[in-house]
């Protein structure tokens, strides 16, 4: 009789100050074979908390940039699926039960993007460029790695076939307007020395023009009017990382001159 043995899955969370959603989110990976969490030394109490888990295995590692410590965490995973899942993202039974069939299917893809659902102060946002997000977390170690041309918004190269989960991710990305406003402004950081990096010089001119297309793109052609205050607040915010990144880039070469 041939027994078809269960595969072993690693779930990869990397931290930083993330003392409001990590407990939450270990208790939601319970099924997973391997936790590993690299942190970037958080000065609150995420660490605390991470090792008073004794099946969570806990490691600081400097933080470059965020492909830098994604491909970091995928080195220290000893199994070959691999759940890369964020601190403020929820995983449903729904999807865990998804997860379980797709890994141990005799047809698996080599990486699966999931959908998630936004959530704006723990209430759903339909619309405002959200309602069609999808990203990788789910795939397997030996067939992918994320691109070292991106320092956010990290790129997962794929050398194999690709499919879509059909269950959400439940993703509490905005808790409050200054929490949100820093981290779109870090995004537009990291962007700006991504472009440059490149050599990916730009105008003056889209310091203004490209964030006001954003907003609007996101507002009225993403229906993000159709959220009614909170469309805007994410729609300018999301606009604001746009400004955050010309600024930053004709900063830098200004200081070159």
């Amino acid at each position: 009789m041939n027994t078809i043995q269960k595969q072993q899955i690693s779930v990869l969370i990397i931290t930083f100050n993330e003392e409001r959603f990590i407990k939450n989110l270990i208790d939601d990976i319970d099924f997973a074979d391997e936790i590993i969490i690299v942190d970037s030394f958080s000065t609150d109490r995420t660490v605390e908390i991470i090792e008073s888990f004794a099946n969570v295995k806990l490691i600081q590692h400097k933080f470059t940039d965020y492909t830098s410590q994604r491909n970091f965490a995928l080195e220290q995973a000893k199994n070959n699926w691999i759940l890369f899942i964020d601190a403020d993202e929820r995983i449903t039974p729904a999807l865990k039960s998804e997860i379980d069939a797709v890994v141990n299917s005799d047809n698996s893809a080599s990486a699966y993007l999931v959908y998630r659902t936004f959530m704006f102060k723990n209430r759903k946002l339909h619309f405002s460029g959200w309602q069609t997000d999808k990203i990788f977390r789910l795939f397997k170690k030996n067939d992918c790695f994320y691109s070292k041309d991106r320092m956010v918004h990290e790129k997962l190269i794929v050398n194999g076939n690709t499919a879509i989960l059909k269950s959400k991710l439940i993703h509490y990305s905005y808790s409050n307007y200054e929490d949100y406003k820093l981290k779109m402004y870090n995004y537009g950081i990291f962007k700006a020395n991504e472009k440059l990096k490149k050599r990916n010089h730009k105008s003056v001119f889209l310091l203004f023009l490209h964030p006001t297309y954003t907003f609007l793109y996101q507002f009225i052609i993403r229906f993000g009017f159709l959220d009614g205050a909170k469309g805007i607040t994410i729609c300018y915010l999301n606009a604001y990382s746009v400004y955050a990144r010309y600024k930053e880039m004709n900063r830098i070469i200004s200081s070159r001159i």
